[in-house]
């Protein structure tokens, strides 16, 4: 997990770095699904099992993927004026809205402690983005949006991954978008000026498709809760990150922000494993008491026999 996060920090550096070279957003965001769905297609040998692939909910895998490019894409647009601290910030509120909308959306609500959590997280954004004080921008609506984007997509993978194979998961989430994008390409001509920028464009797909098959990877190997506090670490890479490549570090506003989202989300994570020990305990216990009436039941069958 720690290797993903370095992986993911590559890209948004990566993508920062073309979009204030000049590169379009949108052929930067293309490219990156593209050589995604390349490597997918090479990695897990679409060739030798297609039927694998084959989604059961086409028109739910083009909805996720748009959510998903539109969460990259909003991403893109942000890192042109905001520091990769200040958009890693901001996208960490996003378990916290996930939170809130599982209860409408999967039925999994959740307690007064998580919604204390859920609405200490929001004053954290408040602080990164001061609005009314001249400090939010157009940079600020556009991380709010890939946040919002990257949730409701994270909601529908939930709700997906009872029907759908794995496979197609990770491939329709990026073959929807470069697919449905194409025709729009050719408005963009803001293309790399140079080999190496030729060469990082190429490399967002790699960032990318590594980054998802380590995600993949630690899953198998760990529990989503003993998982779940790492995605913090992040916002480390993304300062180094910032202060190397771009000379950039948060001020103190944007620190005391992700301070305070990091540790409501910590909360949350927190929360949810007790409730899950608590929900287990209570099922052990029940399991317990049934064995025992069942147990009861047969010596009193035998008794009666007798």
């Amino acid at each position: 997990m720690l290797s993903v996060y370095v992986f993911f920090t590559f890209l948004d550096t990566s993508s920062k770095y073309l979009v204030l070279a000049g590169v379009s957003a949108l052929i930067v965001a293309w490219t990156r699904f593209a050589v995604h769905v390349l490597l997918v297609g090479v990695f897990l040998r679409g060739w030798r099992e297609p039927l694998r692939f084959r989604p059961a909910n086409l028109p739910a895998h083009l909805t996720r993927g748009l959510l998903l490019f539109g969460s990259t894409m909003f991403n893109i647009l942000a890192l042109r004026t905001l520091q990769l601290a200040e958009t890693t910030s901001i996208y960490f509120f996003g378990p916290m809205v996930i939170t809130a909308l599982a209860g409408p959306l999967l039925g999994e609500w959740a307690g007064w402690r998580r919604w204390l959590a859920i609405m200490s997280g929001f004053v954290g954004v408040l602080i990164i983005t001061r609005p009314g004080i001249g400090v939010f921008g157009v940079g600020h609506l556009f991380a709010l949006g890939s946040m919002l984007s990257n949730s409701f997509y994270v909601i529908m993978t939930r709700r997906m991954s009872a029907t759908e194979t794995s496979e197609s998961l990770i491939l329709f989430s990026a073959l929807a978008p470069a697919v449905l994008l194409l025709p729009t390409l050719p408005f963009s001509l803001s293309l790399p000026q140079d080999g190496w920028h030729w060469f990082i464009l190429l490399m967002l797909g790699v960032f990318g498709a590594i980054g998802h098959w380590l995600l993949v990877q630690a899953y198998r190997l760990a529990t989503t809760t003993a998982l779940a506090p790492y995605p913090y670490s992040q916002m480390i890479w993304m300062i180094i990150s910032g202060l190397i490549v771009f000379n950039q570090f948060p001020d103190r506003w944007t620190l005391v922000g992700a301070t305070v989202i990091v540790a409501s989300g910590l909360y949350i994570v927190h929360r949810e494993h007790r409730l899950r020990l608590h929900n287990r305990a209570t099922l052990d216990a029940e399991a317990e008491a049934l064995a025992k009436n069942f147990d009861l039941l047969g010596i009193d069958g035998i008794r009666a026999g007798l």
